[in-house]
Order: C-alpha cells, then structure tokens, then sequence
C-alpha cells in the first residue's frame, strides 16, 4: 500500500513539474518570456512546497498512526509557511507579472485536485 501512495505522490510532482513547463510554454508563445518566468515562478511557488510535504510524508512510512498523523500535520503546516515566505520573496521581485504568476501557480495547484478526482 505505502509503494502505491508514494507511486502516486510521484506521479502527481512530476505532472506538477509538467504543467510549468507547458504553462510556461504558452506563455512564452503568446506573450513572451517575462510572462513565461512569471508564470514558472508561480507554479514553482506551489511545486517546492508540495516536494517538501512529500519528503516530509515519507519519513513517516512505517511508522505508527500517531506518528504518521503527526507528520502530516508538521508536514502541512511547514508547507503553508513555506508557501507564504516563497510569496514574501517573490512579491520583492520588481516588475514580475501577477496574472501569470497567479496561473502557474492555480495551475499546478490544480493538478492535485485533479489527480483525486480521477483516483
């Protein structure tokens, strides 16, 4: 069971990491490459975040359930500061586009939603 929740994880930071690329992509196509950064920036601010938790998820494998429980809690909430400092930095950047910024982040975002609906 642990090998097919950590097959999971994996396949959803690697689909993660592909929909900055494409985001990223497009953006570079129609709008050029300070968007198509900005929209990288974004979906990395999602990407290194969610890497972290599953590093942190999978130190806890084989442990006992109260152990387990209590990484995923260190795990989430290291997660969501880590989010919110990842922000801090990126909003010093100077002349960095929001709107892209904001999809590539949505975007990777939603690959994990994504990815429960279709379990």
């Amino acid at each position: 069971m642990a090998d097919r929740f950590f097959a999971t994880v994996s396949k959803v930071l690697v689909a993660q990491f592909m929909v900055i690329v494409w985001v990223a992509g497009v953006f570079m196509l129609v709008y050029g490459g300070q968007q198509a950064k900005a929209a990288a920036v974004g979906g990395m601010a999602a990407l290194v975040p969610n890497i972290y938790f599953a590093w942190r998820i999978s130190r806890s494998a084989g442990l006992e359930a109260r152990k387990v429980v209590r990484s995923f809690y260190t795990g989430e909430s290291g997660k969501l500061l880590m989010t919110a400092a990842i922000f801090a930095i990126i909003f010093q950047v100077p002349n960095l586009d929001i709107l892209p910024l904001l999809v590539g982040y949505v975007a990777v975002l939603s690959v994990f939603w994504f990815a429960l609906l279709m379990r």
